[in-house]
């Protein structure tokens, strides 16, 4: 959610949404192809050895590397810490602008499991999977055509994918982040602020808004230093194509209800609309 306008005060904020998870299901059908044995001819049905069962890891689009790092190390049986310590020395194929951190490459799929997988070779894969979708191709063309870096549109997809519930949201959000940086402004986006104090919340506070964090995007200006999640390439091609619009500001006052503007009166009924609705949520009512 956006909040103050390019020249008055700000208004106590809440938070729009929650991340709304969408399981990535690309690799899938691939993968169980590859890795299913080829039936060879001779014998009958009855004689040829069944398959075995293709084990596989679900990364749902939008999570963050500290989620992917524990359902690795659940998948693979492995000691909680042991997939974020391995992403802290593996030589992963990151781009030179990621400085060795992989949020935002850790691609959502559904990712194939053997006994002789290692947390290591599968962040590995992952983020070859990421490079092939988002840093090559038409995506990537997008990005540059539009004056952006890979890596500046996978941060904006990263927010889109977090403050979005469908994909014409993702577009017009990314679209509000393509406006405030232009106009200079903050991008106060409650998302980020979420990322810093490493939770998932609807309701954002003023002290909220105040913390010590590059990620604190009320306080300074510009994209985050990182992504804030993992986005799919629909969030990606939001990101790089984003439609035309003038909007500054945006709320979920309900589910299938984002509201954009480009008028900070209307916003604030929007954000009253909003605040309403939470607390009759929390009466019960």
């Amino acid at each position: 959610m956006t909040t103050t306008p390019p020249r008055s005060g700000r208004p106590r904020v809440r938070l729009t949404r929650r991340g709304r998870l969408v399981l990535a299901l690309t690799v899938a059908a691939l993968a169980a192809a590859v890795l299913l044995p080829l039936l060879t001819t001779g014998g009958t049905e009855e004689e040829r050895p069944a398959p075995e069962p293709v084990r596989t890891l679900v990364i749902p689009e939008g999570w963050r590397a500290g989620q992917v790092y524990a359902a690795v190390d659940t998948a693979l049986g492995q000691q909680p810490g042991t997939t974020r310590a391995a992403a802290a020395t593996a030589r992963l194929p990151l781009p030179g602008d990621a400085a060795g951190n992989p949020e935002g490459y850790l691609f959502p799929a559904t990712y194939p499991l053997d006994e002789g997988t290692t947390p290591a070779g599968l962040l590995a894969y992952m983020v070859e999977t990421a490079n092939r979708r988002l840093g090559s191709g038409a995506l990537a063309a997008d990005a540059r055509s539009g004056g952006l870096s890979t890596y500046e549109a996978v941060r904006i997809a990263s927010i889109a994918q977090a403050e979005a519930a469908t994909a014409s949201d993702m577009g017009k959000v990314a679209r509000v982040v393509r406006n405030r940086l232009d106009a200079g402004m903050p991008l106060q986006m409650d998302s980020t602020l979420n990322y810093a104090l490493d939770r998932s919340t609807l309701d954002t506070t003023a002290e909220d808004t105040r913390i010590d964090s590059p990620y604190n995007t009320y306080a300074r200006r510009g994209l985050p230093p990182t992504p804030i999640g993992n986005p799919g390439e629909e969030a990606m091609r939001a990101a790089v194509d984003p439609p035309e619009g003038d909007w500054l500001y945006f709320v979920t006052v309900g589910p299938g209800d984002t509201r954009f503007t480009a008028d900070y009166t209307e916003h604030q009924r929007n954000v009253a609309d909003f605040n309403a609705r939470r607390a009759t949520e929390r009466s019960g009512r």
